[in-house]
């Protein structure tokens, strides 16, 4: 049944921002939009506070918003690894950033794969880097599309086959159109809303749904005693609130590993690249863990719909409980309709600004790093935007197939194999930052056999619940690990993160590679940086002009 109430102020909400996306084309406007640097990057000139909001939107999605509960609701103290892994990213990526920074607005870069092109003076690299983005990316933009159906599904829109994803299909084609029209200026803007709705509305319930439920002591209890029940699908425990010996180093290397991997997504750069100056950023890794406490008790939300006694609403198209309906659940059965409807709109329009980030980013690798590399060498600036204006379109409704043909549950599995993969370009990006001394086809070797093996481990997982033999999630128990047949570990059923085996594997096949490369002397490509454009900050005579000065 239509929640007529929810759904209307979820609509409205929804106009408001459209609208927005749109008027955004003019906000803050240097030049045209017929250049990358204006287009895909709002014309590198935003301050601190749009960079808060706009990298906050870019990194604390949708999918974040309904997923970590919801792995707090059917596995308890392992959904937590959200919050260690938010509070050690930025002092991981402090420097880093800042460098990535300053080369980027010496040379024009667009994209971490321009970077590695000028670092490494090598074509093929960049091209392996842009496409471990674009892959990367596809599954998460698909996942933003699954929080957002979560919120359709709650308020009565839950039917099947076409007809039964018409909401989500209108909304991504509005979605397309201002992003095409705007560019990166378009989610900046819409960010703000969506992030001062997600805070009104995780505020209001952390404090007013614990005093409801007899407090937190109350909830956790609940939880402990749900938790602690036998699953049929796996003759396990479901989860518990507390670790065990088999999933603390899972924990911890996926905590580190998803750290790592967070600014290499081809989206956290473009949020890097889109600030006005190294002093904006520093600012911004300063003030945006304010989001992991928001996520801290966003995930308590879990235990307190075990509490509530809410359960997951039935996906009409698969027939099976969907698990990402639980935090809407929670808030149409606990807050009054209109209250709940905003709440759904923060979800929803959570779901958008990530996803045009993501697609943005996307259409610049695939502009500058496949089209003009091996397609159109001499394109020009109008080109080449116009051509991540059409990218941006192909990406977006390519993550609407993924979720009109593909199971849900599949395309989650995928955001996890996701972080495997864009882990894989660590040595190429961040370690490039600092030194050239891995070499270039050390590190093409080195990507090869981290994703290979990545790969062949993923693919050894099941998942006893949804009875899946392989890609059954990111977690691997230690005696699966063979090295050459041996297994170093047989027997043990401690688990560990898929990404952060391979990643050790291809650093050490790439120093090793590299090692005897420098031995026999083989050329490592020309470097285009040199070590003073790391440093370089708003107002040096270092820097390239942006799109608006050009055009001027």
């Amino acid at each position: 049944m239509i929640q007529w109430v929810q759904l209307s102020v979820f609509v409205v909400l929804f106009l408001v921002v459209t609208v927005m996306g749109f008027v955004a084309s003019r906000w803050q406007r240097g030049g045209a939009l017929n250049h990358l640097d204006e287009w895909g990057l709002g014309g590198r000139k935003f301050g601190s506070w749009i960079t808060w909001f706009l990298v906050g939107g870019d990194l604390y999605t949708a999918y974040t918003f309904v997923a970590v509960p919801a792995l707090m609701f059917g596995a308890g103290a392992l959904g937590f690894y959200a919050l260690p892994y938010t509070v050690v990213l930025y002092p991981l990526v402090f420097l880093p950033v800042l460098r990535m920074w300053s080369v980027s607005r010496v040379h024009g870069y667009v994209t971490p794969a321009d970077f590695v092109r000028g670092r490494y003076g090598s074509s093929l690299l960049a091209f392996l880097v842009a496409i471990t983005g674009i892959v990367a990316t596809m599954p998460y933009i698909a996942l933003q599309l699954v929080g957002l159906e979560a919120v359709l599904r709650t308020m009565g829109l839950n039917g099947t086959g076409i007809a039964g994803h018409l909401p989500l299909l209108v909304a991504f084609v509005i979605l397309a159109v201002y992003t095409y029209q705007s560019g990166l200026r378009a989610p900046a803007l819409i960010a703000f809303v969506k992030d001062i709705l997600i805070y009104l509305v995780i505020l209001v319930a952390v404090i007013y749904l614990p005093a409801k439920f007899g407090g937190w002591s109350s909830i956790f209890g609940a939880a402990s005693d749900r938790l602690a029940q036998i699953s049929p699908a796996t003759g396990k425990p479901a989860g518990s609130i507390l670790l065990t010996n088999n999933n603390q180093l899972q924990y911890i290397t996926l905590a580190l590993g998803s750290a790592l991997a967070l600014f290499l997504y081809p989206h956290s750069v473009t949020g890097v690249l889109a600030s006005r100056g190294r002093d904006v950023l520093k600012r911004n890794m300063v003030a945006l863990p304010a989001y992991s406490l928001l996520l801290g008790l966003l995930a308590l939300l879990g235990y307190v719909a075990i509490a509530a006694g809410s359960k997951p609403i039935t996906n009409n198209a698969t027939g099976r409980p969907d698990t990402n309906t639980i935090i809407p659940v929670l808030f149409d059965g606990q807050f009054p309709s209109w209250f709940a409807g905003v709440a759904y709109a923060a979800i929803g329009i959570g779901a958008l600004v990530p996803a045009a980030i993501m697609s943005i980013a996307a259409a610049n690798l695939w502009t500058r790093n496949i089209y003009k590399e091996y397609i159109h060498r001499g394109a020009t600036p109008h080109q080449e935007a116009r051509q991540a204006k059409l990218a941006s379109l192909v990406v977006k409704f390519g993550a609407v197939a993924f979720v009109l043909f593909v199971d849900p549950q599949f395309s989650i599995d995928l955001q996890l194999i996701g972080g495997v993969i864009i882990l894989q370009t660590l040595p190429a990006v961040a370690i490039a930052l600092y030194t050239r001394w891995l070499h270039r086809w050390a590190l093409v070797a080195g990507w090869l056999v981290g994703m290979a093996y990545g790969m062949y481990l993923l693919y050894l997982i099941p998942n006893p619940a949804n009875k899946k033999a392989h890609f059954g999630g990111s977690a691997l128990t230690l005696d699966k690990l063979t090295v050459f047949g041996w297994h170093p570990f047989n027997g043990s059923q401690v688990q560990i993160y898929v990404g952060f085996v391979a990643l050790i594997l291809n650093l050490v096949v790439a120093v090793v590679v590299s090692a005897v490369l420098h031995a026999v002397k083989v050329g490592n490509g020309a470097d285009a940086t040199q070590a003073p454009d790391y440093h370089a900050d708003e107002g040096s005579e270092r820097l390239r002009p942006v799109a608006d000065v050009l055009t001027q």
